[in-house]
């Protein structure tokens, strides 16, 4: 019987959030860690880690471990997951936790290795894997055992998630690896062309968070911004409107409108009508940028609404599946390994 130190991690590009069971979300720290270069030795996780993007000396170094929903740095992740571990059940030997982590709809047999494998070295008895959108349908309130159809669009740091959902599998899913790292490149891509001014990940995603839209606001919102003249080479501040975002998130906006609409085009008739009925639930921090919504409805002609706690949605969904991990097995909703080596149904 799974217990007491049982713990859901949603393993996200820009945010890792940790669910123990009967105690609720415990943790919620940005995916960075830093370290020192020849050392390796570890030097702050999460939100410390955060403030030293862009600002390291020489002999250290900040790194996001995550990057397109996978991991791209595995012992660096290894490192992660095991401090995480440390800080929600403490240094137990004994009492190795389970472990439910959520992968994207589209990853490979190898990245989900990959995550098996950081999870059990990183102090895991077991290691359970389940897809991001059934985690977040989950986590929206969905019943996902019912004989309807639902729409998820879970937009992350790193992919896009979109699902059709009936009697608790995926129908047709689809992940893209354009998200919300890439609204911030693309907001980097329009500063250097607009203005001359180069801006580094921080500033694009304090953009994007606090006059960030892709439908225009019913009045313009203005945000100064400071970076490097790429023509002088000195600092200089500029103001941005809200209505310059649109134009700099064309292209990932246009990208995932796209996706939904393949998604819906490759979905059965009758879930097809209920989505229609139902409307498409968007989640993911990604999902919080103004107008999203408004696009997809706009694009697609079905009601779409943003989840309550959004951000949240997948690390819920994980942590309920948690709470029925029996009933969610036997659905064959996971991919499991334990440490002694064993795959389980």
């Amino acid at each position: 019987m799974w217990g007491y130190q049982d713990v859901g991690i949603d393993l996200g590009t820009a945010s890792v959030l940790v669910y123990v069971r009967d105690r609720g979300i415990v943790l919620r720290e940005p995916s960075v860690v830093a370290i020192e270069k020849n050392t390796r030795k570890l030097l702050a996780v999460g939100e410390d880690a955060r403030k030293m993007l862009g600002r390291t000396p020489g002999n250290i170094v900040a790194i996001r471990p995550l990057r397109d929903g996978v991991i791209s740095d595995y012992t660096v992740t290894e490192r992660m997951l095991r401090h995480v571990l440390n800080k929600v059940v403490g240094r137990r030997f004994f009492f190795r936790p389970r472990v439910v982590v959520c992968v994207p709809s589209g990853v490979t047999e190898v990245e989900k290795r990959s995550v098996r494998e950081a999870t059990l070295d990183a102090g895991a008895r077991q290691t359970l894997l389940i897809e991001e959108p059934i985690a977040a349908a989950i986590g929206a309130g969905i019943d996902i055992s019912r004989p309807y159809g639902s729409m998820v669009v879970d937009i992350g740091g790193g992919t896009t998630d979109i699902a059709a959902i009936s009697l608790g599998g995926a129908v047709v899913s689809e992940s893209i690896k354009i998200a919300g790292d890439r609204f911030d490149d693309a907001i980097i891509r329009y500063m250097r062309k607009q203005h001359n001014l180069l801006i580094g990940e921080r500033t694009a995603e304090e953009l994007k968070v606090n006059i960030g839209a892709v439908f225009p606001r019913k009045e313009v919102i203005y945000m100064e911004v400071t970076g490097r003249n790429l023509i002088s080479g000195l600092p200089k501040t500029v103001t941005v409107g809200s209505d310059e975002m649109i134009e700099a998130l064309e292209e990932p906006t246009q990208a995932i409108l796209e996706a939904v609409h393949s998604v819906l085009e490759r979905t059965p008739p009758e879930i097809a009508a209920d989505i229609f009925d139902r409307g498409i639930v968007m989640t993911g921090g990604g999902s919080l940028l103004y107008g999203l919504d408004m696009r997809i409805q706009q694009h697609t002609r079905v009601p779409c609404f943003v989840a309550d706690d959004a951000v949240s949605c997948v690390a819920i969904g994980t942590g309920r599946a948690l709470e029925e991990v029996d009933l969610y097995a036997q659905k064959k909703l996971f991919y499991s390994r334990s440490s002694d080596g064993d795959y389980y149904a």
